[in-house]
């Protein structure tokens, strides 16, 4: 069953019922596959398209269990599952990608060391455990430093910046320390970034491996604001960066999704930022400018289907809508659907909060340049 191909009416696993997992539901039942989730949301955003919502917490492993026993194959669209959870469900069912991929990529602690024991270009860093190792370590990394939570941070959540606002004091280490929990973290030198790409690759069960042209990515307040594709960056970095991600990818053994984050720093260098084993935000544009979106390469994988095309046949671009957006009323959705070639794709959230992703806005265009100024364009009608 492992390595079989899992045809059309079948059913597939998704843990997490978020917006990922509403837009690769979507893909599946396009296919004709059958779709159930679990998540700690009856209401969640992939309740409206799924079979099933098994309801249950990350760590929840008899919610894994009845997720598991009636699905054909089992992925996920966050990584933040219960090693417990995840090990009983790869015991009944394929999970793509597997245990131990996902327990190193879910904990910063563990998934930065694991690149640089593998001699993939890392910036330099140290995982810290106390204030005091701390206070040490943000000397050792020349006062500028990325302090990120080893489990549990996403969307600028679980993240301080120390010294690249204001003057670093013992004060404000200790306040930072605090922020985050008191928490085993990775403290990561800041470099002299350039621009910020990712790079999506896919293997399925039987070793086939596709990768994703490189995405250009623009975060604020370390949530990402937008993302285009192609990139625009030299053809030698394109290779450098498929490849690496491609590499990473093989040697996590994944069965699924591996979006790499990177840093191009102004010297040409490139380092990995973080892994992600499932979509991810800077790829939703695939959907309109790729032969094959990041959601149906999903599906692909985890059924062990061949990989589709990943070429891209039209610049694209995504930029996302936060819930910063409905806080001075509800958007003008229609003025921003007047713009040429722009789709809206709301999550059907039902609370609109600060820093929250309800939707995004899509478009393709002549250029990379152009793509994105028409989302650009539509957002700033709302």
């Amino acid at each position: 069953m492992s390595s079989g191909v899992i045809a059309p009416g079948g059913t597939l696993g998704i843990l997490g019922g978020g917006q990922l997992g509403r837009m690769m539901a979507m893909a599946a039942r396009t296919m004709g596959y059958h779709v159930r989730v679990m998540d700690p949301e009856p209401n969640c955003p992939a309740s409206f398209v799924v079979d099933e919502v098994v309801v249950g917490k990350w760590d929840d492993v008899a919610a894994a269990e009845r997720l598991a026993t009636a699905s054909d194959a089992i992925t996920l669209e966050i990584e933040q599952i219960g090693v417990d959870a995840l090990s009983r469900v790869a015991a009944i069912a394929p999970l793509r990608p597997g245990v131990e991929a996902i327990r190193i990529i879910q904990d910063k602690t563990l998934q930065k060391p694991w690149l640089a024991r593998h001699n993939f270009p890392v910036g330099p860093f140290r995982i810290v455990q106390s204030e005091a190792e701390l206070q040490e370590t943000v000397s050792a990394l020349d006062n500028q430093v990325f302090l990120k939570i080893g489990r549990g941070g996403y969307d600028g959540r679980g993240q301080v910046r120390i010294g690249l606002d204001s003057p670093t004091t013992e004060a404000s280490i200790a306040e930072a320390w605090k922020s985050i929990g008191q928490k085993p973290a990775v403290a990561e030198q800041a470099l002299d970034l350039d621009f910020e790409i990712s790079v999506m690759a896919s293997r399925n069960p039987s070793g086939e491996v596709r990768s994703f042209p490189a995405a250009r990515n623009h975060h604020e307040n370390q949530i990402l604001a937008w993302s285009v594709l192609p990139a625009g960056i030299s053809p030698e970095l394109e290779v450098r960066a498929e490849s690496l991600a491609s590499e990473i990818a093989a040697a996590l053994g994944i069965e699924g999704l591996l979006c790499v984050e990177m840093f191009v720093t102004k010297q040409g260098d490139l380092f990995v930022n973080e892994l992600a084993p499932r979509p991810h935000n800077s790829y939703h544009q695939s959907e309109r400018g790729c032969n094959t979106s990041q959601f149906e390469q999903a599906v692909r994988a985890a059924l062990n289907l061949p990989l589709g095309d990943t070429s891209l046949i039209s610049p694209c671009a995504i930029v996302n809508l936060l819930g910063d957006v409905w806080l001075n009323g509800e958007p003008n959705f229609g003025a921003a659907l007047q713009v040429p070639g722009v789709r809206l794709h709301l999550y059907e959230k039902h609370t609109p909060r600060a820093g929250r992703k309800m939707g995004h806005l899509s478009s393709v265009g002549a250029t990379a340049e152009e793509a994105l100024e028409c989302v650009l364009e539509a957002k700033r009608r709302l």
